[in-house]
């Protein structure tokens, strides 16, 4: 597992949030959208804007926002156990 930020995630990839940076407003709206600590998250487009795909929605962000978004990359072996079990 490796941590990185939204933005740096190649398409079709799925990771966890591990915590948001930025200005507390945003990162109060982003946990209403769903961008909480452990919500698993997958990289849908990357182009002018970033969509991903988050708590069943597809969500467009812009690069300034998904930079602010650390997520934890998930290993395909360990995909379909479910939760990380060592948070």
């Amino acid at each position: 597992m490796s941590i990185s930020n939204l933005y740096d995630l190649n398409v079709n990839q799925t990771a966890f949030v591990k915590a948001l940076n930025g200005e507390p407003a945003l990162c109060q709206r982003l946990r209403e959208m769903g961008f909480c600590e452990f919500a698993e998250i997958k990289k849908v487009m990357h182009g002018t804007c970033l969509v991903c795909h988050v708590c069943g929605v597809n969500v467009a962000l812009n690069k300034h926002i998904a930079q602010n978004i650390v997520v934890e990359t998930i290993p395909p072996a360990d995909y379909f156990t479910g939760h990380p079990s060592s948070r």
